[in-house]
């Protein structure tokens, strides 16, 4: 009987409208937030099939939809087997720029690779895709 009541007393502090408050909320939402700093064209690229042995670039473009100067600050390929490129000077409000990357397709098959990419405005990294087959 004693452990139903801490149990019921737990319950009520749990829901309780003390902690109501202990994550403040902002009104926009974090996806707004990072959908408004740039607009990618694409953020999945689907290559179809390449031959082994040359290297594919793949090119993502965006555009800067902020009212100030965004940098990429950093761009992060999911393995070794892929390079990255990328504006490297800030992109204007309004203006466009890009990132690149270059998958050496040495072994046969079909690969999923990806690019993750963060910008001056936003720390939560963007994640692009880009998926083939290497024959």
């Amino acid at each position: 009987m004693k452990k139903l009541k801490i149990s019921a007393l737990l319950a009520v502090l749990a829901f309780s409208p003390f902690y109501a408050g202990v994550f403040p909320v902002e009104n926009t939402p974090v996806v707004k937030i990072v959908a408004d700093v740039i607009k990618w064209n694409s953020e999945f690229i689907d290559i179809g099939t390449i031959p082994q042995g040359k290297p594919k670039v793949i090119r993502f473009e965006f555009t800067n939809t902020t009212s100030k100067p965004v940098v990429i600050q950093n761009v992060t390929p999911s393995c070794g087997c892929t390079t990255a490129d990328y504006t490297k000077t800030p992109v204007l409000p309004g203006k466009k720029g890009f990132v690149e990357a270059s998958y050496n397709a040495a072994n046969p098959g079909a690969f999923m690779k990806t690019v993750k990419v963060t910008t001056s405005e936003s720390k939560i990294p963007k994640t692009l895709s880009f998926k083939g087959v290497v024959s």
